[in-house]
């Protein structure tokens, strides 16, 4: 009987990202210059982690039932101008493994955030800010 029970477990998460995958990523916020102050907010712009680069944060890859994580990272620096980036998570290619798992396809990787995986690294560059000279 424990042999069926394991069959049928085996077969049930068989390519399941859960598994395999994970639902957050540490993901090392870089700038050009470094040293400049970023904050991170979530699809509904709710600050959720702030710092200085260089740093690493963890960032849920899911934001929901089949929903993808989307994040802006405001960048400042003083003397620099301000930058704006996009972070966005994308497709696990683990979560094609649940072809023949309708449970982990359609309920478990879904719904941890399994399903998505995001960037390893963000890298901003900050431009300088134009110098106004004045001539007497």
């Amino acid at each position: 009987m424990k042999k069926y029970i394991v069959l049928i477990t085996v077969l049930l998460l068989h390519g399941c990202a859960s598994i395999v995958s994970r639902s957050a990523y540490p993901i090392l916020i870089n700038s050009n210059p470094d040293r400049a102050e970023f904050i991170i907010t979530n699809l509904n712009g709710v600050e959720i982690k702030h710092g200085q680069t260089p740093a690493t944060v963890w960032l849920e890859s899911g934001a929901g039932y089949f929903r993808r994580g989307y994040y802006t990272v405001h960048f400042s620096k003083p003397g620099f101008e301000p930058q704006i980036y996009k972070l966005a998570s994308r497709m696990d290619g683990w979560y094609w493994g649940n072809l023949l798992n309708p449970l982990g396809m359609l309920l478990i990787d879904p719904t941890t955030g399994a399903m998505w995986c995001l960037p390893q690294r963000l890298d901003a560059e900050l431009p300088k800010k134009p110098t106004i000279t004045t001539h007497p």
